[in-house]
C-alpha cells in the first residue's frame, strides 16, 4: 500500500473511532484559524476540529530542502503535505505515540524552522539528517524519524544516535499503527 493509502487509511480508521465519542475541542482563536475548526467561535468558546485533507500544493519541503542544502526524502514530504490536524493520538507495538501535522500555512513555517534546528544539531553532532513527524507519549522524551538518506524510521532521542529501527519506510510504519481516541474524549 503506498504512503498517502497509508494515512488515508489511519486518518479514516481515527474518524470512525472519534466522531462516536464526539470531536475534540480547542479554544477558538481568531489569529490561529485552520481548515480543521469545524465551526466559528468568538474568544473563549471552544470548537471542534476534525483532520482535513490539504487541497493545496505546499513547497515549504523544497524551501527546507534549500536552507538545508540536501533534498528532503519524498515520504516526509508526503506525509506533512496530505492533511491538516492536530497531533493525533496513536498505538504502536512499542507503545503509544503522538503523530504530528501542520494545523494551518503558518504552522507550516514553525515546522520548518524546527526541522531546521533539528537538522543543524545533528550536524553539528555529525550523525546522519533524521527528521521527525512523532513524538512518544506520555512524556515524549523521544521521538519517531525518517532517516533522511532512505526513508527508513528510527526512535531517537534529543542529541542522541537514532536509538532502534521502527521500520522500513513511513508506509510501513504507519501500517503498524492503531489510532487512539484524543484524550479528552476517552
Amino acid at each position: 500500500m503506498t504512503l498517502e493509502a497509508q494515512l488515508d487509511r489511519f486518518i479514516h480508521q481515527y474518524k470512525e473511532l472519534q466522531e462516536p465519542l464526539g470531536w475534540p475541542l480547542l479554544p477558538w482563536e481568531a489569529e490561529w484559524q485552520s481548515p480543521c475548526l469545524m465551526e466559528e467561535g468568538r474568544g473563549g468558546k471552544e470548537v471542534g476540529w476534525r483532520p482535513v485533507a490539504i487541497d493545496t500544493p505546499i513547497n515549504m519541503f523544497e524551501r527546507l530542502g534549500e536552507a538545508l542544502d540536501t533534498p528532503i526524502h519524498t515520504d516526509l514530504a508526503t506525509y506533512y503535505s496530505c492533511y491538516w490536524s492536530d497531533p493525533i493520538y496513536a498505538e504502536h507495538p512499542d507503545g503509544e505515540l503522538t503523530l504530528l501535522f501542520a494545523w494551518n500555512p503558518e504552522e507550516f513555517e514553525r515546522l520548518r524552522a524546527n526541522l531546521i534546528g533539528h537538522a543543524l544539531n545533528k550536524r553539528r553532532a555529525r550523525q546522519p539528517l533524521t527528521l521527525f513527524f512523532a513524538c512518544t507519549e506520555p512524556d515524549g522524551e523521544e521521538f519517531i524519524s525518517l532517516m533522511n538518506e532512505d526513508g527508513s524510521i528510527w526512535l531517537e532521542a534529543p542529541g542522541k544516535k537514532p536509538l532502534r529501527h521502527l521500520a522500513d519506510n513511513l508506509a510501513e510504519f504507519l501500517a503498524q499503527l492503531k489510532p487512539l481516541a484524543h484524550p479528552s474524549t476517552r
